[in-house]
């Protein structure tokens, strides 16, 4: 089982920002930003590759519900995922970070 379907299933602890019966959101115990939240459905799914187009399009229902709660709709919020190892995926389970908060800057990648 990874970390992820861990929290889901209430072994880790997490501090839950959004839920509901198909996806969590979540604070990120590793700030980059002063808001910074992981997104996951709720059925292990390893990467954006594999999501279905339907499924897809309730998540990014979730994620703007979830910015709304936030209060960083208006202003603006910044999405981040990463596909894979040369994408810098980590967790093998589809996740988004959303992070906001503050005026964010688009640092070098390699």
């Amino acid at each position: 089982m990874c970390i992820f379907c861990d929290i889901i299933a209430g072994k880790i602890p997490s501090t839950k920002v959004n839920e509901n019966d198909d996806f969590l959101a979540f604070e990120d115990i590793n700030k980059i930003a002063p808001i910074h939240v992981l997104i996951i459905p709720k059925e292990h799914i390893p990467s954006f590759n594999e999501m279905p187009a339907q499924k897809m399009a309730q998540m990014s229902e979730f994620i703007k519900e979830t910015a709304q709660k936030l209060g960083v709709f208006e202003d603006g919020y910044r999405l981040i995922t990463n596909i894979n190892d040369n994408g810098g995926q980590e967790v093998k389970h589809l996740h988004f970070h959303l992070v906001g908060g503050a005026k964010l800057k688009w640092p070098k990648l390699v």
